[in-house]
């Protein structure tokens, strides 16, 4: 693969604050980062028109991130106990559109809410599924279990995770920098075949070393990929950061 994607020059411009209005407020706490190199070209295979993977010194990345959704709200309005509040999974990968525009590409969403995965399904065009999950606190370790609905057992998700010493913010150019200063999505609508992107808006994920354990990625299927039963090459903890979202936009070709 020859295109060289976003420059750090696009790559800072796409952290800024969009100028646009907000549409949601919600919180994200407790987030672990679990990061697997993978093959780009498969990754390229699999995108909607309009993406492509973003590589970091030649290699894609597969995520796996567990975490809390907290005060999921409407802006101005207050969150509603029993709907404001879930747990979350997502595996993802990294690309940029043709805008050189760096984003994130979910292969899923696991939540334990149902309206939460209905809303957004309709609204936002990710692909959110339900999903029994657990998240006990054992002092600082946290247990982690997930299995979506209907699944196999041996699709079962489950990690453990200590936090433990804060990490200085990233470097431009580093590998956590590529990681975790990510600031757009994109979701492709199949019916309409149209790509769309949106941002997101938060300060600098605060970022703790981890130790992790008992980790089993059970979720085998992300985008037609197997999980590899290599252990992940990056992994943080973040206690997490206050978002702001912004409407989804159609993403035009260049």
């Amino acid at each position: 693969m020859t295109d060289p994607g976003p420059s750090l020059e696009d790559r800072k411009r796409a952290c800024l604050r969009p100028d646009t209005s907000v549409v949601m407020q919600q919180s994200w706490k407790d987030l672990l980062f679990l990061h697997w190199p993978i093959d780009p070209n498969l990754i390229q295979e699999a995108l909607p028109p309009g993406l492509s993977v973003d590589i970091y010194k030649s290699s894609a990345f597969i995520g796996l991130i567990p975490f809390y959704m907290r005060n999921i709200r409407p802006r101005y309005c207050p969150p509603v106990p029993g709907i404001s509040y879930f747990l979350e999974m997502n595996v993802r990968t990294y690309v940029y559109d043709e805008q050189n525009r760096p984003g994130v590409w979910f292969y899923s969403l696991d939540a334990n809410q149902s309206l939460a995965v209905a809303f957004a399904k309709h609204f936002f065009h990710l692909p959110y599924e339900k999903a029994k999950m657990s998240a006990k606190r054992d002092g600082k370790t946290t247990h982690f279990r997930s299995l979506r609905n209907r699944a196999p057992e041996e699709e079962l998700t489950t990690v453990s995770y200590t936090p433990r010493d804060p990490l200085s913010q990233p470097e431009p150019g580093s590998l956590e920098y590529f990681l975790l200063e990510r600031y757009l999505l994109f979701a492709w609508n199949k019916k309409q075949k149209q790509l769309y992107s949106g941002n997101v808006h938060h300060a600098p994920y605060p970022a703790l070393s981890v130790d992790v354990q008992n980790l089993n990625p059970g979720v085998t299927i992300c985008g037609g990929f197997p999980f590899t039963k290599e252990p992940p090459v990056h992994q943080v903890f973040s206690p997490g950061v206050e978002v702001d979202v912004f409407a989804l936009q159609p993403v035009l070709p260049k």
